[in-house]
């Protein structure tokens, strides 16, 4: 049996009134999900146990199948691993955010999803400026990496989770606040003269003009995937935070030319590796990062775009593709975590989860993939990082 698992980040939502009180997912165009709802089974997903922050770590460690109130110690050790940046005992990574400031408030916390190659330059110039006992390394768009000998109990807020609000109510506080704040006012400057941003300025584009701390933690320590399942796997995805998650599982990490973690990004790639990656492994994790990101830009139409595109371009060839297998597959799809429209930002709720199998030995009542339909399905609810063993168990009763 192989297994596949296909992540909407984000993909959750409220019921929306412009939409007439449906949900992204209600609202959408999602033929194959539905085909799956159809000719598969349904439950929800507790990717956020009690008392956890609800971001995209936590509940994808979840999905991958590890308990975060065993293994969680920070989203930014995480990134790091994929960054190849190894910590040294008692250091700290932080998540460092390239974001867009105007007039004292926080506009966009990924400053207008600013390229990697104008981010790295930033980055770059910062590290000359400021490293010394903390480092800055170049990451992917707007996410980078800060690693310090220092500030792992302080309180760091996401900047998708304040965006419009004053920067001042944000700062770090707590251990190292002082150290933390000084680095992030210094980088205005640096960053306001460079000409990356001043070049952005005149495009009519965000600029990044401050660096934001936030993730904070030791690197953890995983099990292997293998230990745990007796499943070898691989992970495709465009965000550092999921790769990371892969790094500390032994999974194969695969790296999808063009992938980006938005509406661009190369959807037939991540199809056409994963279904090689198939070839020679038991199990395949395809993450797509867009829903998430027009949920925190608040955009309708874009999240009802990339929720179809993902249904679309990566669940519906998906289908298809694991039909030619030689072995049965089963296929799993969920978000993480809501990320409604109204909010902008992540919350715990329980998630929809639809698993189908090319046995056909799985069915139930429901017809449509959607928040209120998922909560009647068979499968009840679960908690997340029982997912994998909830699809080895359906697998071996086939």
């Amino acid at each position: 049996m192989k297994y596949v698992v296909l992540i909407g980040d984000g993909m959750a939502d409220h019921p929306i009134e412009s939409l007439g009180g449906n949900t992204i997912l209600e609202a959408a165009s999602t033929p194959n999900m539905d085909k799956m709802a159809m000719e598969g089974a349904c439950g929800l997903a507790n990717n956020v146990p009690e008392g956890y922050p609800a971001g995209s770590d936590v509940a994808n460690m979840s999905v991958l199948g590890y308990d975060p109130r065993k293994y969680y110690s920070g989203r930014a050790p995480l990134e790091a691993a994929s960054m190849g940046v190894s910590l040294k005992e008692g250091e700290v990574a932080f998540r460092c955010n390239l974001i867009t400031i105007e007039n004292g408030l926080i506009l966009d916390h990924s400053a207008g999803h600013i390229s990697s190659g104008e981010a790295a330059q930033l980055i770059e110039a910062v590290e000359e400026e400021l490293g010394n006992d903390v480092h800055f390394y170049p990451g992917f768009s707007y996410r980078h990496l800060m690693t310090a000998p220092f500030g792992v109990d302080c309180n760091c807020t996401p900047p998708h989770d304040v965006l419009e609000q004053p920067v001042k109510d944000h700062m770090p506080k707590g251990e190292a606040s002082d150290e933390l704040g000084k680095l992030i006012e210094a980088s205005w400057d640096i960053l306001a003269e460079h000409p990356v941003n001043i070049q952005r300025i005149k495009e009519g584009k965000k600029p990044a003009n401050s660096i934001w701390f936030w993730g904070q933690g030791y690197a953890p320590e995983f099990p292997m995937f293998y230990d745990l399942y007796g499943l070898t796997a691989s992970v495709i995805s465009a965000v550092d935070l999921i790769k990371g998650l892969g790094v500390y599982a032994g999974m194969e990490v695969l790296d999808v030319p063009g992938a980006t973690g938005y509406l661009d990004t190369n959807y037939a790639g991540k199809v056409g590796f994963a279904l090689k990656a198939l070839e020679n492994h038991d199990a395949v994790f395809v993450h797509v990062e867009a829903p998430d990101e027009a949920g925190h830009m608040g955009n309708i139409e874009a999240k009802i775009q990339a929720v179809e595109d993902f249904d679309g371009k990566i669940v519906g060839p998906i289908l298809e593709g694991v039909e030619d297998l030689d072995d049965d597959c089963i296929v799993l799809v969920l978000p993480d975590h809501p990320t409604p429209i109204a909010l902008r930002t992540h919350t715990s709720e329980s998630v929809p989860f639809v698993v189908w199998s090319t046995a056909d030995f799985i069915r139930d009542e429901v017809t449509e993939y959607t928040e209120e339909q998922a909560a009647d399905g068979s499968l009840g609810t679960v908690e997340g990082n029982d997912l994998i063993d909830l699809l080895v168990e359906l697998g071996e009763a086939n």
